[in-house]
Protein backbone atom coordinates (compact mmCIF):
# COMPACT_ATOMS: atom_id res chain seq x y z
CA UNK A 1 0.00 0.00 0.00
CA UNK A 2 1.42 3.30 -1.11
CA UNK A 3 0.90 6.57 1.05
CA UNK A 4 -1.81 7.81 -1.24
CA UNK A 5 -3.76 4.48 -0.56
CA UNK A 6 -3.05 4.80 3.40
CA UNK A 7 -4.08 8.43 3.28
CA UNK A 8 -7.61 7.31 1.43
CA UNK A 9 -7.96 4.48 3.91
CA UNK A 10 -7.67 6.75 6.89
CA UNK A 11 -9.75 9.25 5.40
CA UNK A 12 -12.20 6.56 4.43
CA UNK A 13 -12.24 5.34 8.46
CA UNK A 14 -12.76 8.49 9.80
CA UNK A 15 -15.44 9.39 7.21
CA UNK A 16 -16.95 6.03 7.76
CA UNK A 17 -17.33 6.45 11.04
CA UNK A 18 -18.80 10.19 11.35
CA UNK A 19 -21.22 9.01 8.84
CA UNK A 20 -22.77 6.01 10.93
CA UNK A 21 -22.47 8.43 13.98
CA UNK A 22 -24.62 11.30 12.39
CA UNK A 23 -27.15 8.43 11.51
CA UNK A 24 -27.37 7.45 15.09
CA UNK A 25 -27.29 10.86 16.35
CA UNK A 26 -30.54 11.30 13.88
CA UNK A 27 -32.15 8.38 15.58
CA UNK A 28 -31.61 9.76 19.15
CA UNK A 29 -32.66 12.91 18.17
CA UNK A 30 -35.92 11.10 16.71
CA UNK A 31 -36.97 9.85 19.89
CA UNK A 32 -35.94 12.68 22.00
CA UNK A 33 -38.22 15.19 19.34
CA UNK A 34 -41.43 12.55 19.55
CA UNK A 35 -40.98 11.15 23.07
CA UNK A 36 -43.07 9.14 23.60
CA UNK A 37 -44.82 8.79 20.52
CA UNK A 38 -47.81 9.71 18.06
CA UNK A 39 -50.84 7.14 18.10
CA UNK A 40 -54.00 7.38 15.94
CA UNK A 41 -57.00 5.68 16.42
CA UNK A 42 -55.75 2.02 15.03
CA UNK A 43 -52.63 2.74 17.30
CA UNK A 44 -55.06 2.96 20.20
CA UNK A 45 -57.17 0.59 19.73
CA UNK A 46 -54.32 -2.29 19.05
CA UNK A 47 -52.68 -0.83 22.54
CA UNK A 48 -55.82 -1.60 23.98
CA UNK A 49 -56.07 -4.48 22.26
CA UNK A 50 -52.50 -5.69 23.69
CA UNK A 51 -52.69 -4.65 27.10
CA UNK A 52 -55.85 -6.70 27.54
CA UNK A 53 -54.26 -10.01 25.62
CA UNK A 54 -56.97 -10.24 23.17
CA UNK A 55 -54.94 -9.79 19.45
CA UNK A 56 -56.36 -8.91 16.06
CA UNK A 57 -59.69 -7.76 17.06
CA UNK A 58 -59.79 -4.71 15.16
CA UNK A 59 -59.22 -6.74 11.94
CA UNK A 60 -54.99 -5.64 12.38
CA UNK A 61 -52.54 -8.12 11.98
CA UNK A 62 -52.11 -9.28 15.54
CA UNK A 63 -48.69 -9.15 15.90
CA UNK A 64 -49.22 -5.33 16.27
CA UNK A 65 -51.11 -5.61 19.05
CA UNK A 66 -48.96 -8.36 21.06
CA UNK A 67 -45.72 -5.90 20.74
CA UNK A 68 -47.82 -3.08 21.89
CA UNK A 69 -48.47 -5.58 25.20
CA UNK A 70 -45.28 -6.65 25.47
CA UNK A 71 -44.02 -3.28 25.55
CA UNK A 72 -46.47 -1.86 27.52
CA UNK A 73 -46.03 -4.64 30.25
CA UNK A 74 -42.47 -3.23 30.70
CA UNK A 75 -43.48 0.67 30.66
CA UNK A 76 -46.76 1.49 30.11
CA UNK A 77 -47.87 3.47 27.01
CA UNK A 78 -46.02 3.19 23.40
CA UNK A 79 -42.93 4.53 24.41
CA UNK A 80 -40.85 1.50 24.38
CA UNK A 81 -42.55 0.56 21.20
CA UNK A 82 -41.28 3.64 19.30
CA UNK A 83 -37.67 2.88 21.06
CA UNK A 84 -37.79 0.00 19.12
CA UNK A 85 -39.36 1.42 15.64
CA UNK A 86 -36.29 3.98 16.05
CA UNK A 87 -33.66 0.93 16.65
CA UNK A 88 -34.55 -0.53 14.02
CA UNK A 89 -34.29 1.87 10.82
CA UNK A 90 -31.30 3.25 12.56
CA UNK A 91 -29.39 0.25 13.12
CA UNK A 92 -30.38 -0.94 9.71
CA UNK A 93 -28.81 2.57 7.82
CA UNK A 94 -25.79 2.38 10.23
CA UNK A 95 -25.01 -1.53 9.56
CA UNK A 96 -25.22 -0.96 5.57
CA UNK A 97 -23.06 2.26 5.76
CA UNK A 98 -20.82 0.57 7.79
CA UNK A 99 -20.00 -2.39 4.95
CA UNK A 100 -17.78 0.07 3.24
CA UNK A 101 -14.61 0.43 3.94
CA UNK A 102 -13.41 3.35 1.90
CA UNK A 103 -16.15 5.88 2.62
CA UNK A 104 -16.18 9.17 1.38
CA UNK A 105 -17.19 12.79 2.97
CA UNK A 106 -19.55 12.88 0.80
CA UNK A 107 -21.26 10.09 2.36
CA UNK A 108 -21.49 12.14 5.87
CA UNK A 109 -23.34 14.87 3.79
CA UNK A 110 -25.55 12.71 2.39
CA UNK A 111 -26.17 11.19 6.09
CA UNK A 112 -26.27 14.91 7.45
CA UNK A 113 -28.77 14.83 4.67
CA UNK A 114 -31.11 12.36 4.84
CA UNK A 115 -31.64 12.41 8.62
CA UNK A 116 -33.47 15.79 8.32
CA UNK A 117 -36.40 13.93 6.07
CA UNK A 118 -39.71 13.53 7.96
CA UNK A 119 -39.13 9.75 7.20
CA UNK A 120 -36.26 9.25 9.93
CA UNK A 121 -37.12 12.38 12.00
CA UNK A 122 -40.97 11.82 12.37
CA UNK A 123 -42.20 7.97 10.98
CA UNK A 124 -40.60 6.51 13.12
CA UNK A 125 -42.01 7.95 16.70
CA UNK A 126 -45.51 7.06 14.97
CA UNK A 127 -47.16 3.73 16.25
CA UNK A 128 -48.66 2.59 12.99
CA UNK A 129 -47.97 -1.23 11.97
CA UNK A 130 -46.87 0.32 8.23
CA UNK A 131 -43.26 1.65 9.96
CA UNK A 132 -43.07 -1.80 11.66
CA UNK A 133 -43.28 -3.27 8.45
CA UNK A 134 -40.58 -1.08 6.53
CA UNK A 135 -38.17 -0.72 9.80
CA UNK A 136 -38.07 -4.94 10.40
CA UNK A 137 -38.19 -5.44 6.30
CA UNK A 138 -34.94 -2.62 5.79
CA UNK A 139 -32.86 -4.40 9.29
CA UNK A 140 -33.88 -8.12 7.58
CA UNK A 141 -32.26 -7.26 4.49
CA UNK A 142 -29.47 -5.53 6.34
CA UNK A 143 -29.05 -8.67 8.29
CA UNK A 144 -28.44 -10.69 4.75
CA UNK A 145 -25.99 -7.85 3.23
CA UNK A 146 -23.84 -8.17 6.13
CA UNK A 147 -24.30 -12.37 6.62
CA UNK A 148 -22.69 -11.85 2.62
CA UNK A 149 -19.63 -9.85 3.48
CA UNK A 150 -19.25 -12.37 6.14
CA UNK A 151 -19.97 -15.94 4.38
CA UNK A 152 -16.83 -17.92 4.58
CA UNK A 153 -17.32 -17.01 8.47
CA UNK A 154 -20.08 -19.87 9.71
CA UNK A 155 -20.72 -18.37 12.71
CA UNK A 156 -21.66 -14.86 11.35
CA UNK A 157 -23.16 -16.25 8.63
CA UNK A 158 -25.51 -18.21 10.45
CA UNK A 159 -26.02 -15.85 13.53
CA UNK A 160 -27.02 -13.02 10.70
CA UNK A 161 -29.03 -14.95 8.13
CA UNK A 162 -30.62 -15.86 11.57
CA UNK A 163 -31.58 -12.73 12.63
CA UNK A 164 -32.62 -11.30 9.14
CA UNK A 165 -35.20 -14.29 9.35
CA UNK A 166 -36.82 -13.32 12.26
CA UNK A 167 -36.83 -9.98 11.18
CA UNK A 168 -38.11 -10.52 7.96
CA UNK A 169 -40.78 -13.09 9.50
CA UNK A 170 -41.28 -10.11 12.21
CA UNK A 171 -42.04 -7.97 8.71
CA UNK A 172 -44.59 -10.64 7.06
CA UNK A 173 -46.68 -10.96 10.70
CA UNK A 174 -46.92 -6.90 10.71
CA UNK A 175 -48.68 -6.54 7.27
CA UNK A 176 -51.10 -8.36 5.54
CA UNK A 177 -49.73 -8.31 2.13
CA UNK A 178 -45.94 -8.20 3.71
CA UNK A 179 -45.23 -11.90 3.27
CA UNK A 180 -44.19 -10.93 -0.60
CA UNK A 181 -40.68 -9.99 0.55
CA UNK A 182 -39.54 -13.42 1.77
CA UNK A 183 -38.85 -14.58 -1.87
CA UNK A 184 -37.36 -12.19 -2.54
CA UNK A 185 -35.15 -13.14 0.87
CA UNK A 186 -34.58 -16.49 -0.38
CA UNK A 187 -33.38 -15.04 -3.95
CA UNK A 188 -30.87 -13.39 -2.32
CA UNK A 189 -29.82 -16.32 -0.31
CA UNK A 190 -29.46 -18.60 -3.56
CA UNK A 191 -27.29 -16.02 -5.31
CA UNK A 192 -24.88 -14.92 -2.10
CA UNK A 193 -24.23 -18.59 -1.52
CA UNK A 194 -23.53 -19.15 -5.54
CA UNK A 195 -20.75 -16.34 -5.67
CA UNK A 196 -19.21 -16.68 -2.66
CA UNK A 197 -16.02 -18.01 -2.81
CA UNK A 198 -17.00 -21.74 -0.94
CA UNK A 199 -19.50 -22.23 -3.19
CA UNK A 200 -21.24 -25.58 -2.51
CA UNK A 201 -22.59 -25.43 -6.37
CA UNK A 202 -25.58 -24.16 -7.72
CA UNK A 203 -27.90 -27.22 -7.00
CA UNK A 204 -26.95 -26.93 -3.34
CA UNK A 205 -27.17 -22.93 -3.42
CA UNK A 206 -30.88 -23.47 -4.42
CA UNK A 207 -31.50 -25.91 -1.43
CA UNK A 208 -30.45 -22.88 0.94
CA UNK A 209 -32.96 -20.52 -0.72
CA UNK A 210 -36.15 -23.57 -0.63
CA UNK A 211 -35.03 -24.11 3.09
CA UNK A 212 -34.97 -20.38 4.01
CA UNK A 213 -38.28 -19.35 2.33
CA UNK A 214 -39.51 -22.97 3.66
CA UNK A 215 -38.09 -21.52 6.95
CA UNK A 216 -39.73 -18.18 6.71
CA UNK A 217 -43.34 -19.08 6.07
CA UNK A 218 -43.41 -21.86 8.49
CA UNK A 219 -42.38 -19.81 11.45
CA UNK A 220 -44.94 -17.39 10.13
CA UNK A 221 -47.75 -19.41 9.99
CA UNK A 222 -46.77 -20.97 13.01
CA UNK A 223 -46.67 -17.82 14.63
CA UNK A 224 -50.30 -16.46 13.33
CA UNK A 225 -51.35 -19.73 14.65
CA UNK A 226 -50.17 -18.94 18.11
CA UNK A 227 -51.64 -15.22 18.30
CA UNK A 228 -54.94 -16.85 16.41
CA UNK A 229 -56.49 -18.17 19.60
CA UNK A 230 -56.51 -14.86 21.39
CA UNK A 231 -58.54 -13.67 18.34
CA UNK A 232 -62.52 -14.42 18.93
CA UNK A 233 -63.35 -14.21 15.25
CA UNK A 234 -60.73 -14.39 12.76
CA UNK A 235 -62.52 -15.86 9.90
CA UNK A 236 -65.20 -13.09 10.22
CA UNK A 237 -62.66 -10.55 10.44
CA UNK A 238 -61.32 -11.84 7.38
CA UNK A 239 -64.15 -12.17 4.95
CA UNK A 240 -65.50 -8.43 6.40
CA UNK A 241 -62.18 -7.09 5.34
CA UNK A 242 -62.49 -8.99 1.56
CA UNK A 243 -66.03 -7.53 1.27
CA UNK A 244 -65.60 -4.40 2.40
CA UNK A 245 -62.38 -4.28 -0.34
CA UNK A 246 -65.14 -5.49 -2.70
CA UNK A 247 -67.94 -3.17 -1.97
CA UNK A 248 -64.91 -0.53 -2.57
CA UNK A 249 -64.14 -1.52 -6.00
CA UNK A 250 -67.83 -2.07 -6.84
CA UNK A 251 -68.90 1.61 -5.82
CA UNK A 252 -65.73 2.65 -7.18
CA UNK A 253 -66.76 1.26 -10.74
CA UNK A 254 -69.99 2.59 -10.48
CA UNK A 255 -68.34 6.12 -10.03
CA UNK A 256 -66.35 5.45 -13.54
CA UNK A 257 -68.80 3.61 -15.54
CA UNK A 258 -72.37 4.57 -13.90
CA UNK A 259 -74.12 2.41 -16.97
CA UNK A 260 -72.35 -0.98 -15.15
CA UNK A 261 -74.81 -3.63 -14.78
CA UNK A 262 -75.07 -5.70 -11.64
CA UNK A 263 -77.61 -7.90 -12.65
CA UNK A 264 -76.73 -10.27 -9.19
CA UNK A 265 -78.44 -7.43 -6.87
CA UNK A 266 -80.66 -6.83 -9.58
CA UNK A 267 -81.98 -10.09 -9.60
CA UNK A 268 -81.39 -10.92 -5.79
CA UNK A 269 -81.36 -7.77 -3.74
CA UNK A 270 -82.30 -4.69 -5.50
CA UNK A 271 -82.30 -2.98 -2.47
CA UNK A 272 -78.84 -3.71 -2.35
CA UNK A 273 -78.04 -2.56 -5.99
CA UNK A 274 -79.79 1.06 -5.09
CA UNK A 275 -77.74 1.39 -1.77
CA UNK A 276 -74.27 1.08 -4.20
CA UNK A 277 -76.07 3.31 -6.94
CA UNK A 278 -77.55 6.04 -5.13
CA UNK A 279 -75.93 6.02 -1.45
CA UNK A 280 -72.80 4.52 -2.02
CA UNK A 281 -71.50 6.71 -5.09
CA UNK A 282 -72.86 9.57 -3.65
CA UNK A 283 -70.62 9.19 -0.73
CA UNK A 284 -67.40 7.78 -2.57
CA UNK A 285 -64.27 9.72 -2.28
CA UNK A 286 -61.38 8.27 -4.00
CA UNK A 287 -59.13 9.29 -0.86
CA UNK A 288 -60.57 6.44 1.00
CA UNK A 289 -62.65 4.19 2.25
CA UNK A 290 -64.07 5.23 5.20
CA UNK A 291 -66.65 7.30 3.55
CA UNK A 292 -68.28 4.54 2.56
CA UNK A 293 -68.62 3.12 6.37
CA UNK A 294 -72.58 4.05 6.29
CA UNK A 295 -73.29 2.13 3.00
CA UNK A 296 -71.58 -1.12 4.49
CA UNK A 297 -72.94 -0.87 8.15
CA UNK A 298 -76.48 -0.60 6.46
CA UNK A 299 -75.73 -3.91 3.82
CA UNK A 300 -73.55 -5.76 6.97
CA UNK A 301 -77.29 -5.79 8.78
CA UNK A 302 -78.20 -8.06 5.92
CA UNK A 303 -77.65 -11.91 6.40
CA UNK A 304 -76.68 -12.81 3.25
CA UNK A 305 -74.73 -9.27 2.56
CA UNK A 306 -70.84 -11.24 2.38
CA UNK A 307 -72.10 -13.90 -0.17
CA UNK A 308 -74.34 -10.95 -1.74
CA UNK A 309 -71.09 -8.69 -2.50
CA UNK A 310 -68.87 -11.62 -3.41
CA UNK A 311 -71.47 -13.06 -6.02
CA UNK A 312 -72.24 -9.86 -7.42
CA UNK A 313 -68.16 -8.77 -7.56
CA UNK A 314 -67.06 -12.04 -9.70
CA UNK A 315 -69.92 -11.10 -11.97
CA UNK A 316 -69.11 -7.75 -12.27
CA UNK A 317 -65.52 -7.80 -13.43
CA UNK A 318 -65.35 -11.44 -15.10
CA UNK A 319 -67.71 -9.85 -17.17
CA UNK A 320 -65.49 -6.85 -17.72
CA UNK A 321 -61.61 -7.20 -16.60
CA UNK A 322 -60.65 -4.41 -18.13
CA UNK A 323 -63.39 -2.01 -15.79
CA UNK A 324 -61.72 -3.75 -12.89
CA UNK A 325 -58.37 -2.39 -14.48
CA UNK A 326 -59.52 0.49 -15.08
CA UNK A 327 -60.70 0.55 -11.24
CA UNK A 328 -57.64 -0.56 -9.33
CA UNK A 329 -55.08 1.28 -12.05
CA UNK A 330 -56.99 4.69 -10.32
CA UNK A 331 -56.82 3.80 -6.82
CA UNK A 332 -53.51 2.66 -7.24
CA UNK A 333 -52.66 5.92 -8.82
CA UNK A 334 -54.07 7.45 -5.75
CA UNK A 335 -51.75 5.73 -3.57
CA UNK A 336 -48.50 6.26 -5.57
CA UNK A 337 -49.00 9.81 -6.62
CA UNK A 338 -52.04 10.95 -5.66
CA UNK A 339 -53.57 14.14 -7.49
CA UNK A 340 -54.04 16.03 -4.17
CA UNK A 341 -51.88 15.63 -1.46
CA UNK A 342 -53.59 17.77 0.57
CA UNK A 343 -56.42 15.39 1.00
CA UNK A 344 -54.34 12.35 2.29
CA UNK A 345 -52.79 12.18 5.74
CA UNK A 346 -48.86 13.17 4.78
CA UNK A 347 -48.39 12.70 8.71
CA UNK A 348 -49.57 12.14 12.33
CA UNK A 349 -48.53 13.54 15.53
CA UNK A 350 -49.91 13.86 18.66
CA UNK A 351 -52.32 11.14 20.48
CA UNK A 352 -55.95 10.56 19.82
CA UNK A 353 -58.54 7.45 19.88
CA UNK A 354 -61.59 6.12 20.83
CA UNK A 355 -62.52 7.47 24.35
CA UNK A 356 -63.52 4.13 25.72
CA UNK A 357 -59.83 2.63 25.50
CA UNK A 358 -58.68 5.65 25.80
CA UNK A 359 -60.13 5.75 29.25
CA UNK A 360 -58.91 2.25 29.88
CA UNK A 361 -55.57 3.31 28.81
CA UNK A 362 -55.19 6.31 31.13
CA UNK A 363 -54.65 8.14 27.83
CA UNK A 364 -55.79 11.81 27.43
CA UNK A 365 -56.20 13.55 23.98
CA UNK A 366 -52.55 14.88 23.21
CA UNK A 367 -52.08 17.93 20.25
CA UNK A 368 -49.30 20.34 21.92
CA UNK A 369 -47.19 22.78 20.57
CA UNK A 370 -44.31 20.73 19.55
CA UNK A 371 -47.38 18.06 17.84
CA UNK A 372 -47.96 21.63 15.70
CA UNK A 373 -44.33 22.01 14.95
CA UNK A 374 -43.43 18.47 13.87
CA UNK A 375 -46.61 18.33 11.78
CA UNK A 376 -45.47 21.87 10.17
CA UNK A 377 -42.01 20.49 9.57
CA UNK A 378 -43.24 17.47 7.94
CA UNK A 379 -45.62 19.04 5.51
CA UNK A 380 -43.04 22.05 4.43
CA UNK A 381 -41.80 18.82 2.43
CA UNK A 382 -45.23 17.82 0.92
CA UNK A 383 -44.76 19.32 -2.42
CA UNK A 384 -41.37 18.07 -2.93
CA UNK A 385 -39.89 14.82 -4.78
CA UNK A 386 -39.10 13.54 -0.38
CA UNK A 387 -42.48 13.52 -0.20
CA UNK A 388 -43.02 11.35 -3.55
CA UNK A 389 -43.82 7.56 -3.70
CA UNK A 390 -42.29 7.85 -7.19
CA UNK A 391 -39.48 9.77 -7.04
CA UNK A 392 -38.32 7.18 -4.52
CA UNK A 393 -39.31 4.36 -6.98
CA UNK A 394 -37.21 5.27 -9.33
CA UNK A 395 -34.14 5.69 -7.30
CA UNK A 396 -35.36 2.20 -5.96
CA UNK A 397 -35.14 0.91 -9.59
CA UNK A 398 -32.47 2.69 -10.95
CA UNK A 399 -30.05 1.45 -7.10
CA UNK A 400 -31.46 -2.05 -8.06
CA UNK A 401 -30.27 -2.47 -11.47
CA UNK A 402 -26.80 -0.57 -10.54
CA UNK A 403 -26.24 -3.21 -7.75
CA UNK A 404 -27.19 -6.47 -9.72
CA UNK A 405 -25.10 -5.12 -12.26
CA UNK A 406 -22.40 -4.34 -10.16
CA UNK A 407 -22.96 -8.60 -8.08
CA UNK A 408 -21.17 -7.47 -5.06
CA UNK A 409 -21.68 -10.14 -2.63
CA UNK A 410 -23.32 -7.67 -0.07
CA UNK A 411 -25.13 -5.87 -3.28
CA UNK A 412 -27.25 -8.97 -4.14
CA UNK A 413 -28.82 -8.58 -0.13
CA UNK A 414 -29.78 -4.70 -0.79
CA UNK A 415 -31.05 -5.57 -4.51
CA UNK A 416 -33.34 -7.82 -3.39
CA UNK A 417 -34.08 -5.07 -0.66
CA UNK A 418 -35.37 -2.93 -3.24
CA UNK A 419 -36.87 -5.43 -5.16
CA UNK A 420 -39.40 -6.84 -2.12
CA UNK A 421 -40.49 -3.12 -1.47
CA UNK A 422 -41.47 -2.46 -5.28
CA UNK A 423 -43.14 -5.72 -5.11
CA UNK A 424 -44.68 -4.44 -1.78
CA UNK A 425 -45.77 -1.52 -3.65
CA UNK A 426 -46.94 -3.30 -6.32
CA UNK A 427 -49.46 -5.35 -4.41
CA UNK A 428 -51.26 -1.81 -3.67
CA UNK A 429 -52.77 -2.33 -7.20
CA UNK A 430 -54.79 -5.24 -6.21
CA UNK A 431 -55.51 -3.95 -2.42
CA UNK A 432 -55.60 -0.18 -1.92
CA UNK A 433 -58.67 1.68 -0.67
CA UNK A 434 -57.00 5.15 0.71
CA UNK A 435 -54.08 7.45 -0.15
CA UNK A 436 -52.41 7.60 2.84
CA UNK A 437 -48.29 8.34 2.54
CA UNK A 438 -47.87 5.75 5.41
CA UNK A 439 -48.70 2.32 3.17
CA UNK A 440 -45.66 2.81 0.90
CA UNK A 441 -43.01 4.04 3.77
CA UNK A 442 -41.24 0.76 3.09
CA UNK A 443 -40.33 1.84 -0.11
CA UNK A 444 -39.46 5.16 0.62
CA UNK A 445 -37.29 3.70 3.52
CA UNK A 446 -35.51 0.66 1.47
CA UNK A 447 -34.59 3.49 -1.81
CA UNK A 448 -33.24 5.91 1.44
CA UNK A 449 -31.03 2.96 2.64
CA UNK A 450 -29.95 1.94 -0.40
CA UNK A 451 -28.97 5.36 -1.12
CA UNK A 452 -26.63 5.31 1.90
CA UNK A 453 -25.21 2.03 1.22
CA UNK A 454 -24.47 3.10 -2.45
CA UNK A 455 -22.48 6.18 -1.06
CA UNK A 456 -20.68 4.36 1.35
CA UNK A 457 -19.38 1.44 -0.73
CA UNK A 458 -18.70 2.91 -4.63
CA UNK A 459 -15.13 3.38 -3.98
CA UNK A 460 -14.94 0.33 -3.08
CA UNK A 461 -16.17 -1.53 -5.84
CA UNK A 462 -14.05 1.22 -7.94
CA UNK A 463 -10.73 0.15 -5.82
CA UNK A 464 -11.64 -3.89 -6.81
CA UNK A 465 -11.98 -3.19 -10.63
CA UNK A 466 -8.75 -0.22 -10.14
CA UNK A 467 -7.03 -3.37 -8.73
CA UNK A 468 -8.52 -6.26 -11.25
CA UNK A 469 -7.14 -3.56 -14.10
CA UNK A 470 -3.54 -3.33 -13.16
CA UNK A 471 -3.38 -6.78 -11.56
CA UNK A 472 -0.65 -8.89 -13.46
CA UNK A 473 -1.73 -11.35 -16.10
CA UNK A 474 -0.21 -15.26 -15.38
CA UNK A 475 1.92 -16.31 -17.93
CA UNK A 476 1.37 -19.47 -19.48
Amino acid sequence: MNAAEALIGRSGASARWTTAILLALGAAISVWLNFPGHMSYDSVVQLAEGRAGAYGLSGHPPVMSWLLGLADAVMPGPALFVLFDTVLIGCAMVSLVLLGRRVSWISAMIAAGISTFPQLVIYPSIVWKDVLFAGAATAGFACLANAATRWETPRWRHAFCGLGLVLLILAALARQNGIVILPFAAIAVVWIAAISPSSPGIGRAILHGVAYLAAGLAITAGASGALTPHNTAPTAAVRGQFGNLQTYDMVRALALSPNTKMRVLRARAPWFERLLRQDGVTAFSPVRIDSLEPVMERAGEHPDSTDLIAAQWKDMFLRDPWLYLRVRADAFRWVLMPPSQEDCVLILTGVDGPPEEMAALGLITRKTRQDDRLADYALWFASTPIYSHAAYGVVALSLMVGLVVRRRAADIAVAAMLAGALAFTAAFAVISIACDYRYLYDLDLAAIAASLYVAATWRDAQHGQDQARHRPKLST
